[in-house]
């Protein structure tokens, strides 16, 4: 019988590689061979043991063990059930056949829970009872395969499906998952065009913390119009990726002390802040410095706290009301931002260095040790991703 490798986190710390059956798959679902799949922030997170998700929501939920890790994913269709083109979902007019290659939304909403009845598409991504591959799917019973990390992965009902354009090479599509994420950009723009606060052409930005999400979200910010972007993190290899993907400055917090860091920012802005400041770092302590770079009336987007990895005291006067910041928090992502990630991916690709730079390492799964600590390696490293199939 045919066998699937895959890794398998069986607790935090430790790894193995696994083989299981390969799977016969139900009508409704589809299987896909995965070609790379990108290491997370959030599988660092749980690795190293930082295992609660949607904290203090009705959907809060521990990582289960064992576990198939992986969510960034790209692959080739392998096989679709008989039903799979009216239980998977797409983008408008979109349907998959066998040899397809698609990125996958690593999110299943119920679609019966007051938020996914009530908010529409924006109100999938708080679905108290959704279903996420590689962070709460276990691969303790069968079919087992609901992780990237893996030579194959089955396709659930409810799963999002987008083709990759044949323009567009697997490198660049694993990165799709990452772009998604940047949709609270596009929202702080739509905030400014509604009522004239948020982000707007011009408007100078900060991102705290430029690994692979912040580095997304430069790209975001330069191609919505922004004007200054400062990049701030303590890895010089970083920061000047983050130069050549369109930050005008660079802060690194190993040769600037916090007052220092923040004089930086309001002298570049005339005694202001930042028009608009994201964090990417997953450390809750960066929030408060970020809110106090944040100009008054300006947004502030929490997008790298995606695991309970602590609490922090902030001044709610001082830090938020006193300063009338906007602030939007994230866990997950809409899946309309998968199409418009890949087009973005296809119309400015002659604007940036190619998009498969960000690909710093690659490995095999027998290797996944390996690739995490890579991965933990934020001096030399930007995307890690594992090449899983042959």
């Amino acid at each position: 019988m045919k066998k699937v490798k895959a890794a398998v986190l069986v607790k935090p710390g430790q790894f193995e590689v696994r083989e299981f059956p390969y799977p016969q798959i139900k009508d409704s679902h589809a299987l896909l061979k995965v070609e790379l799949c990108g290491i997370c922030g959030t599988d660092k997170h749980i690795y190293k043991g930082e295992t609660t998700l949607y904290g203090g929501t009705t959907a809060e939920v521990s990582v289960p063990f064992p576990i198939i890790l992986g969510h960034e994913i790209v692959g080739i269709i392998a096989e679709i059930g008989s039903q799979a083109n009216k239980t998977l979902w797409f983008p408008p007019d979109q349907r998959i056949t066998v040899g397809d290659r698609v990125v996958v939304c690593p999110d299943i909403p119920c679609g019966r829970c007051f938020y996914c009845q009530n908010y529409g598409g924006g109100g999938f991504i708080w679905c108290e009872n959704i279903k996420t591959y590689g962070n709460n799917l276990s691969c303790k019973e069968p079919p087992y395969l609901f992780g990237g990390m893996a030579e194959y992965m089955v396709l659930l009902p409810g799963t999002f499906v987008c083709k990759v354009p044949e323009t567009i090479k697997p490198e660049t599509a694993v990165l799709t998952e990452l772009m998604a994420v940047t949709y609270n950009v596009d929202k702080a723009k739509e905030f400014y065009n509604i009522g004239g606060e948020g982000f707007k052409s011009g408007d100078t930005v900060v991102v705290q913390g430029v690994g692979p999400m912040g580095l997304m979200h430069i790209i975001k910010a330069r191609i919505l119009g922004a004007g200054d972007i400062i990049a701030i993190d303590s890895s010089e290899f970083r920061l000047g990726m983050a130069k050549e993907f369109g930050a005008n400055y660079t802060i690194n917090i190993s040769k600037m002390s916090p007052k220092e860091r923040i004089e930086f920012v309001y002298d570049l802005t005339h005694g202001r802040g930042a028009d608009l400041t994201i964090e990417c770092t997953g450390v809750p302590q960066a929030i408060i410095e970020g809110l106090e770079l944040t100009r008054r009336g300006g947004m502030y987007i929490v997008a790298g706290v995606f695991v309970d990895t602590g609490d922090i005291t902030l001044n709610p006067h001082r830090h938020i009301c006193a300063k009338n910041i906007r602030l939007l928090g994230q866990t997950n992502h809409p899946p309309r931002g998968y199409l418009s990630s890949l087009k973005l991916f296809e119309r400015y690709a002659s604007y940036f260095p190619p998009f498969e730079r960000i690909i710093t390492h690659r490995f095999v799964i027998e290797d996944v040790e390996q690739a995490f600590a890579q991965a933990m390696d934020a001096h030399s490293t930007m995307k890690v991703v594992l090449a899983c199939s042959a």
